[in-house]
Formats: structure tokens, C-alpha cells, sequence
């Protein structure tokens, strides 16, 4: 795949820096830049806690995946929701387009982070934790990841380059 034209694939906790760091590495990169959940949004005319709300995690978790099976971006940074991981159909669809990323954030610097949880519109049963989607997502971001980025306690900038470096790496030694 040529280098110019591959798409990188952000995936991680919500609190993690997907949008952030997006459209930064976006900028940085030359890419186009789109987050699936603001598709999601566009799509239903409502917000993902909207949908929570009258449809369940469950349906939200459907409308994610279909976003994705029907996201075609070469040359894009792509923000995931953070359950993109629960589809694999959906994350070997994305993987076709370049590295797949995780954003891996410590749990206690996430809960730092979100201060909305219950309008943020995280899919899960209600009755899950934060923690509890922590421990569960976090092995299939792991299963997914090509690049994984240690971002706990680290400045933007930094994640910005690191994410850039680890990326030509990759690509390079895929080429070898």
C-alpha cells in the first residue's frame, strides 16, 4: 500500500484523545480526517446518548458497525467510537485501509478525563462501570492494535510524533 495514500485507524477508551489527536495527525500528515461517532450523529439526527437512550447499547453498537462496514477513507485519519472493537467484521474492514492504532490510557487518567460518563454516550449495559468497559475493551483493543501508544501522562505534541514515527516504522517494516 502506498504510504501516501494508507489511512491510520485510531481505537482506544473514550477519554483516550481519538478526535484530539486526529485531527492533529490529520494536519501533521496531509490526511483527511473523519470521526465515525460524529457520522453516527449526522446519520440519525441525534446524539449517541440520544440514541442510547431510545434504542439501547446495543442498537448503537449496530449503527456503529454498519458506519464502519460502510466507511471506504484512503488517506484519512479515522477516529473510531471506542466499542468499534466489538465488531471484527467492522475492525478487518478499517485494517484494509492502514494501521490500526490504540490509544492506550491508564484507567485512572481516563476517569480523570471524563467528567460526563452517563451523557457521553458510551455503549454499554447500564449497570457497567467504567472500570468494568476498561477491563473488557481493552483485550480486543490489544487484539486489533498494529501500533500500540502508551499516552498516559504524556503531552499531545509527543503523542502527535510518536504516533507519526511508530507509523513510518510500521509501514517500513511491512515493506521489508
Amino acid at each position: 500500500m502506498n504510504p501516501y495514500h494508507q489511512s491510520l485507524i485510531l481505537i482506544g477508551m473514550p477519554g483516550a484523545g481519538k478526535s484530539t489527536l486526529g485531527l492533529l495527525l490529520a494536519k501533521s500528515l496531509a490526511k483527511d480526517f473523519v470521526d465515525t461517532d460524529l457520522l453516527i450523529q449526522l446519520e440519525h439526527r441525534k446524539t449517541l446518548q440520544d440514541i442510547l437512550h431510545q434504542q439501547g447499547y446495543l442498537a448503537l453498537r449496530e449503527q456503529e458497525e454498519k458506519v464502519l462496514l460502510n466507511a471506504h477513507y484512503p488517506n484519512h485519519v479515522i477516529a473510531t467510537g471506542g466499542s468499534a472493537v466489538y465488531s471484527e467484521v467492522a475492525m478487518h474492514h478499517l485494517k484494509q485501509f492502514g494501521p490500526i492504532v490504540f490509544l492506550d490510557v491508564a484507567l485512572n487518567e481516563l476517569e480523570q478525563r471524563i467528567h460526563n460518563m452517563d451523557n457521553r454516550g458510551i455503549a454499554r449495559p447500564a449497570h457497567q462501570g467504567f472500570d468494568e468497559v476498561f477491563a473488557e475493551r481493552r483485550p480486543l483493543y490489544m487484539r486489533y492494535a498494529d501500533i500500540v501508544i502508551d499516552c498516559t501522562g504524556k503531552p499531545i505534541e509527543t503523542l502527535v510524533d510518536e504516533i507519526i514515527c511508530q507509523e513510518a516504522n510500521a509501514f517500513t517494516t511491512e515493506d521489508a
